[in-house]
């Protein structure tokens, strides 16, 4: 499957990038397949457009235009810089928290609170390349700071689950799904932080995506707000939902 354009300008392109897709290659991730490639493939200018990042291991990975991530197995939306002012002008609303991001997902467990915030500070954990946490970690923790708001709760206490709309303000890596974590309601079918729990509402995969994303365009200077439609997956699960409440009611 390949990403849906939601927009796209002189400047940038939006798209909506489909659960399965890597944003760029890594130690055990061919650059064939990625979202890197494909955007070369689609825009051969935006092949100049940004910085190559050197791994530990000394290994070139190719970041087109790419400002920002989304985990392998999240959907949702991403935008990226076709020029190197455009890129410059991106990179530096995500470096300074200025983008807001909105998200949704469905997580195990019910959440009593109808709102929240998570101000863990989060780190690379020992032992492990891709593991993140809040505590023991290998090096220095970093500030990270998560808001979500509940919009759905199905079932009764642990055996039960809820949905989420979440508001990260930072953007570390696996922030989301660490800081959901470490409140003790993971995502729904999250290998790494849900290990061992089984699938709810027919997802096989992580239950997070990107739905929206709030920015000053680098050329105009206005505020610009794109959203990606929710998948397939996550409506059926948003109709589970809402019969299940209609039945309590």
């Amino acid at each position: 499957m390949e990403p849906t354009i939601l927009y796209q300008d002189d400047q940038i392109i939006v798209i909506n990038k489909p659960t399965g897709m890597p944003v760029h290659a890594a130690a055990h991730v061919p650059h064939e397949g990625t979202l890197a490639a494909w955007l070369v493939q689609k825009f051969p200018q935006i092949a100049e457009v940004g910085e190559k990042e050197v791994q530990g291991d000394g290994t070139e990975v190719i970041r087109p235009g790419i400002v920002h991530r989304l985990d392998r197995d999240t959907s949702g939306i991403m935008v990226a810089a076709l020029t190197h002012e455009a890129f410059e002008s991106l990179r530096g609303q995500f470096s300074e928290h200025e983008v807001r991001k909105i998200y949704r997902a469905f997580v195990y467990g019910v959440i009593a609170d109808d709102r929240g915030i998570i101000n863990k500070p989060i780190g690379r954990t020992r032992g492990s390349g891709s593991h993140r946490g809040v505590r023991d970690t290998h090096g220095a923790l970093r500030e990270a700071q998560t808001t979500f708001r509940t919009m759905a709760r199905w079932g009764k206490g642990n055996d039960g689950a809820s949905y989420l709309e979440v508001f990260p303000t930072t953007g570390r890596t696996h922030q989301i799904r660490v800081h959901l974590s470490a409140i003790q309601h993971p995502i729904v079918c999250d290998p790494l932080y849900g290990r061992g729990k089984q699938s709810l509402f027919g997802f096989d995969r992580l239950a997070l995506h990107a739905l929206s994303l709030t920015f000053i365009h680098p050329t105009t200077g206005q505020q610009v707000s794109f959203e990606a439609q929710l998948p397939a997956d996550f409506q059926e699960a948003e109709r589970q939902i809402h019969d299940a409440e209609q039945k309590l009611d």
